[in-house]
Parts: structure tokens; sequence; C-alpha cells
């Protein structure tokens, strides 16, 4: 019988993360679902263990970023976060720290959700962040470092974003045409990186792996 893990999950309340968070709570792998979070879910659950915590003061709560498994969802927007600066702040520097500290207390895997384009060269801040933050994640003693790069997310969000609405509206009439090369750049749900996520953890794979949009959606067709 496979032994039981302890999962932890950053961003529970956003789109892919609370998806995430239902399907650890429903996976028998899983023994105890740690939240942290800046505000409590309105959810009880025997598994799910929610801590309150200060992101700027991550290191403070050290003793309790204990799992197996980490699984970052977190992510905001340059207009919502209302600077660059705070923008670098949440998808950076909370991303990283939150991997230096947890792969400091042994976790196994870390599973992260990025962005399609990412990367460290880029010109452009969104995708240069995010590939700074994928880079820096890499270079830390996890056995599993997974990397997710969905496409345009599709589902209900808690705030509205105009912009990815739009966006959303244009594309999935056109998914139908993008296949061979093109289907990375398919819209994809949120509900299907998170299972996407969970499928990497419980194959318990080691060494550094990077998912394009469209083995995501392989992925989470498998779970």
């Amino acid at each position: 019988m496979q032994k039981t893990r302890n999962a932890l999950i950053a961003g529970a309340s956003g789109l892919v993360g609370s998806h995430c968070l239902r399907l650890l709570l429903n996976n028998d792998r899983y023994s105890q679902v740690i939240s942290i979070g800046r505000r409590e879910l309105p959810l009880i659950h025997p598994k799910l263990d929610q801590k309150i915590i200060d992101f700027d003061n991550l290191k403070k709560y050290s003793t309790e970023l204990v799992a197996d498994d980490v699984f970052c969802c977190l992510g905001t927007t340059i207009k919502k976060a209302g600077s660059e600066a705070n923008f670098y702040k949440v998808d950076y520097s909370y991303v990283v720290e939150l991997a230096r500290l947890t792969a400091a207390k042994n976790a196994a895997q870390f599973l992260v959700v990025s962005a399609m384009g990412a990367d460290a060269g880029s010109m452009f801040f969104y995708n240069k962040v995010k590939g700074e933050m994928e880079r820096d994640i890499q270079d830390l003693e996890f056995r599993g470092v997974h990397i997710f790069r969905p496409s345009l997310l599709l589902g209900e969000r808690e705030e509205h974003r105009t912009g990815e609405e739009f966006a959303a509206k244009v594309m999935t009439p056109l998914s139908k045409l993008m296949v061979g090369p093109l289907r990375k750049y398919k819209p994809i749900a949120g509900e299907d990186v998170a299972k996407a996520m969970v499928h990497a953890a419980t194959h318990n794979t080691g060494g550094v792996h990077i998912y394009p949009s469209d083995k995501i959606a392989e992925m989470a067709a498998e779970l």
C-alpha cells in the first residue's frame, strides 16, 4: 500500500489553486493538506489545515511550512498588483522564498504555475519575471521540480480580469483550429492545470520538468 503524504498549497483561493485544493483533499494519497494564505477559506475538511500568514514575512513561518509536496498557485496581474514592483513581489519573491523555505525543510517536490512565454531573458516584463522565477527554483534541492506553463486560462475567478475575459471570448471559438504545433496556444481550463499538477505529483518523477499547455491538457485527461 502506498504511503500517504502531506501537501502544502499556496494560492488556494485562486482559479487554479481552488481546483487543486479540492483535488488534493479528495485524493487518498494525501493524509493532510496545509493551505497557506492571507485569509481563511470558507471550507472545512478533516484533512485541511489552514494557516493564515503574511507572505512578506514568510521566513517567520518556516517551521510550519513542512510537507512532502508543495503546490504553488500564487500569481497576480500588474493591474491588480498596482505596480511592476508589487507584481514582482508576488510572482517572483513570494514564490521563490516559499520554494527556498520548503526545500530547506526537505520537501520532495515543488510544483508551480508559471506562464507560456516565461523567459528570464525576455524584453517583456511579465515573461521575464516568470522566467527568473523558473530559473531560480530549479537551483534548489528538490527531488522533483514541476513547472506548468498554461496558455490563456479559462474558468470563474474571484475577481474580473477584463483583458483575459475578452481574450477568452475571442480565442475559445478558434481553439478547434489550433492543431499540431498550435495546440500549446489553445485556451485551457484552470481545473485542467490543477489536474495536471496533481497528476505530476502522484507520479513522483524526479528532476526538472517543464510542461507546455498542450502537455498539461494531456496530463489532465489522464488523472
